[in-house]
């Protein structure tokens, strides 16, 4: 099993939940881009400093092991150079906004635990989000995948996760 591995995918793909399991599977420790960007506090988010942003991802890249979860593209992409194993999730439209919308409505009613105060503004911006996958970044994201060295797989349907 690769010891480096980014996960890439839009919102609602499942990398959060396919990073968790193999960093449990595979004991890798797993970081999210998320958080290197955004200071999570009781009063809300903080957006973190460009510098401060990449001097957390440097920090990560330089360790033996890791899995990188994330759709950040341009500061992120030393994360695809590093990597030995790009996983893009990339299932169908439909199945990402009913996950995103099942995701809002449980975190909402306080079922599934956040990592973000989930607002009716964000739950709008991922349909935005969602949107520009498909017309901008889903072609970036291939793009870097075929230039890169690592082994790289693209998963539609996550019956294709048994390779692991």
């Amino acid at each position: 099993m690769a010891n480096r591995i980014r996960i890439i995918g839009p919102v609602g793909s499942g990398k959060t939940t396919l990073t968790r399991k193999l960093s449990e599977a595979q004991g890798i420790p797993m970081f999210t881009l998320d958080d290197m960007v955004w200071s999570r506090g009781p009063n809300g988010d903080t957006r973190n400093s460009t510098e401060y942003r990449d001097a957390l991802l440097k920090e990560v890249i330089q360790k033996e092991s890791w899995i990188i979860e994330g759709t950040h593209l341009g500061w992120a992409d030393v994360s695809f150079e590093k990597a030995n194993l790009i996983i893009f999730l990339n299932p169908s439209v439909s199945v990402r906004i009913y996950r995103f919308s099942k995701r809002f409505y449980r975190q909402k009613r306080g079922i599934d635990p956040i990592s973000y105060t989930p607002t009716w503004t964000i739950y709008g911006r991922m349909f935005k989000w969602t949107y520009q996958y498909e017309t901008i970044y889903k072609h970036q994201v291939r793009s870097i995948m075929s230039e890169v060295q690592a082994k790289s797989i693209e998963i539609q349907d996550g019956k294709e996760l048994g390779v692991f």
